[in-house]
């Protein structure tokens, strides 16, 4: 837990690989606070829930979930004393997907889980205040997913972006889109944020942006090459080789990032479904196997 502004705190689990998410803590002059995400396993959110209760009078009055995604999800129910807020296709797919992160690696110990659901809803935007402190929740995307939720804290120029940007780790849009992607780092830059907590990877600032615009910009340009070769996203990836991003964190997921251009590519709406099991299966013959995770 690292004290970015005043009262304002990033819960890093490094190395942000899979599952190893990124949480905040925004601590009011009163004490009370909100949580931004939880963690994926249940020994992992018990520790996040040591350390907020450590440095706050009380359990959170609020957790926000920037996306449906079990890393940042799974540890809700650690917090029963909160309401849990998120964008309204957060709850649809949250209540879709259950638990079936957890089968993907079934040799992690994600201990007893269960799924706890936002109590709150919102569709565009909304503004939580907190022991004085605002907190101002926007929908961005699709990009990340279609459902990507980030958190600006105008008052201490700090953006919690959630997995719209990564940090030293492979940006991944499989259920989202690259086109919305490049969007959402216009909208990212637009807050003037001083301080931004990634979804994974370490806290930076606005040169975060830069770096996973980049990422996109190259993701799209490759895609396009590859239809217009005629190459498979596979073949293509493998045909890539080493480039500028191949150092990033899980490098596998240019697999499915390339699957998501290629359907843009050819007309599909950004977000529209692909089959995610398939594609991991590709990502992983692509990766020599099932690709690590430390959860």
């Amino acid at each position: 837990m690292v004290e970015v502004a005043e009262g304002v705190h990033a819960y890093i689990q490094p190395d942000g690989g899979w599952c190893l998410n990124n949480a905040g803590l925004v601590v009011g002059d009163d004490g009370q606070s909100l949580l931004v995400d939880t963690a994926a396993t249940e020994h992992r959110a018990r520790l996040l829930r040591t350390e907020v209760l450590y440095r706050s009078a009380a359990p959170p009055r609020a957790v926000v979930n920037t996306h449906f995604h079990g890393d940042h999800t799974f540890g809700n129910s650690l917090f029963p004393e909160a309401l849990i807020v998120a964008h309204e296709l957060t709850r649809t797919e949250m209540d879709s997907a259950g638990l079936r992160l957890t089968g993907l690696w079934p040799e992690v110990r994600w201990g007893d889980l269960s799924i706890a659901l936002p109590d709150i809803t919102y569709r565009e935007s909304m503004t939580l205040h907190i022991g004085g402190v605002r907190a101002d929740l926007v929908h961005i995307g699709p990009a990340h997913t279609t459902n990507d939720t980030v958190v600006w804290l105008p008052e201490r120029r700090v953006l919690f972006t959630g997995d719209l940007v990564m940090s030293g780790v492979t940006p991944f849009c499989l259920m989202g889109s690259v086109s919305g992607s490049l969007l959402a780092m216009e909208r990212l830059r637009a807050f003037g944020a001083e301080t931004i907590v990634p979804g994974h990877g370490p806290v930076g600032g606005p040169d975060l942006i830069d770096r996973n615009e980049a990422y996109f910009r190259w993701l799209e340009e490759n895609a396009r090459r590859g239809v217009a070769a005629g190459l498979s996203p596979l073949q293509l990836a493998r045909d890539i080789g080493p480039n500028p991003f191949h150092l990033l964190l899980d490098p596998e997921r240019l697999v499915p990032n390339l699957h998501r251009g290629y359907a843009e590519a050819h007309g599909a709406a950004p977000g529209s479904p692909l089959d995610v099991g398939a594609l991991f299966q590709e990502m992983s013959t692509y990766n020599g196997g099932l690709p690590d995770c430390h959860a």
